[in-house]
C-alpha cells in the first residue's frame, strides 16, 4: 500500500481466490470495502455482488465491535455462547 501502511486480515487459507487479485481502480465518488477475513468476506473484491460503495451510500462509521462467535458457530446458539463466544473481542473499539 501506499506510503507502506498495513493492516492486519485473517488469512486462514494459502492462496486462496482472492490473495492475487488484479489491481482495482476505484472510480471518483466511491469507496472500495473490505471485509477483515479475506478468505470469507464478500466485499468489493467481488465486482458481480458488491463491486464499488458509492459515498452517498455510507450512513455511519464502525467504533465498536458488540458481539463475535467463532467460526462455524451460530449466534442463535446461546446454549454454546460460553465457549462459542470470542469474550476478548465484545465491545472493543474499531481503530
Amino acid at each position: 500500500l501506499p506510503n507502506g501502511v498495513t493492516y492486519e486480515s485473517l488469512d486462514c487459507v494459502d492462496n486462496g481466490f482472492y490473495d492475487n487479485t488484479t489491481v482495482y481502480t476505484v472510480p471518483a465518488g466511491h469507496l472500495f470495502m473490505m471485509g477483515d477475513n479475506r478468505d470469507n468476506s464478500t466485499d468489493s473484491r467481488v465486482l458481480s455482488a458488491v463491486g464499488y460503495v458509492p459515498f452517498e451510500n455510507i450512513v455511519g462509521r464502525a467504533q465498536m465491535i458488540f458481539f463475535s462467535i467463532a467460526e462455524g458457530e451460530h449466534a442463535w446458539m446461546f446454549w454454546r455462547w460460553p465457549t462459542a463466544v470470542r469474550w476478548n473481542r465484545i465491545f472493543s473499539i474499531v481503530r
